[in-house]
């Protein structure tokens, strides 16, 4: 029943997942809103908003475009039900931000197998990968997939290995450029940044805990679904697939690197899990096993999102 009503996207669909996304982001948001700057925070939410539906599409777009996805609106499900689990990141914009940044490099190398104009594609994605450093530091790990995908692909050209560090000189020069210029102050905010820290012991709620362990299981029980069943796929799809679980495990270390450390980080991982629970409810198996897995994830992500309100 769930299943066959995305199996397909629709513009049906497709207005399910934005009216419940509309819907939770506001009732998260007013039940957190504060009466100081209530116009400003306003506005933030609502480009919040915009930056999530936008890194959404972005996410079924690179399924669609990259033969992952077989015309459904799963995609787009499965990220919102991942938000749902982790309301908090809704009202996170720099995260949001980087993150978006990150789903637009995501675009340009998971693209990189068709070897047109893979130069252009490794330096765009590249810079984009800085700029959403910018937004939040450890997520310049993602520069790691970018030479994974060099290697599957375009390795014997030496020049393709050099574009990241000049992506990197010619965003680092803006942004200190515009720093100093303007006084802004962004570079010690960003050097802030830049400490590691690996401990696991932010909970303070019981939920926090549970969520964050359900949300680890049902991660492994995607990820290596797509791994045993990885040599039944296409051939010519393999590298993408690897590609998007690389993405998704870089994602786990931002989130084990970073300081301040809240399950927020975990949205660097939401569009990579998607697509790979995608690529998992698409695969042929019996029909009743595709409505049990989808109806306890749905199941999960509102106990998860009402526990938190």
């Amino acid at each position: 029943m769930i299943t066959s009503l995305f199996r397909k996207s629709t513009p049906l669909n497709y207005s399910l997942v934005i009216l419940g996304l509309v819907f939770t982001f506001f009732l998260y948001f007013l039940r957190h809103i504060t009466p100081e700057g209530s116009d400003s925070n306003l506005l933030i939410r609502l480009v919040s908003l915009g930056l999530v539906l936008g890194t959404m599409f972005m996410a079924n777009f690179v399924v669609k475009k990259n033969g992952i996805s077989k015309d459904s609106a799963y995609t787009v499900l499965f990220f919102w039900l991942f938000l749902m689990a982790f309301p908090n990141v809704l009202i996170q914009p720099q995260l949001l931000i980087s993150n978006f940044f990150i789903l637009l490099a995501t675009r340009r190398i998971v693209s990189l197998h068709s070897l047109k104009d893979p130069k252009e594609k490794v330096f765009d994605a590249s810079v984009w990968v800085f700029i959403a450093a910018l937004f939040h530091f450890w997520s310049i790990l993602f520069i790691a997939l970018i030479f994974i995908a060099i290697l599957f692909h375009v390795a014997r050209d030496y020049r393709n290995w050099f574009l990241p560090p000049i992506a990197f000189l010619s965003v680092a020069v803006v942004f200190v450029f515009i720093s100093l210029f303007f006084n802004t102050g962004w570079i010690p905010m960003l050097l802030a940044q830049s400490v590691y820290d690996f401990k696991l012991d932010y909970f303070t709620e019981a939920y926090q805990n549970l969520t964050l362990s359900i949300y680890a299981t049902i991660a492994l029980f995607f990820v290596v679904s797509l791994l045993f069943s990885l040599s039944n796929r296409p051939l010519i799809l393999h590298p993408t697939y690897k590609k998007i679980i690389s993405a998704f495990f870089i994602g786990l270390a931002v989130y084990f690197i970073s300081p301040n450390k809240s399950n927020d980080l975990l949205v660097f991982s939401f569009a990579p899990l998607a697509m790979i629970a995608t690529a998992h409810i698409e695969m042929p198996q019996a029909q009743w096993k595709k409505e049990v897995v989808l109806a306890l994830l749905i199941l999960f992500s509102f106990i998860a999102f009402f526990s938190q309100l």
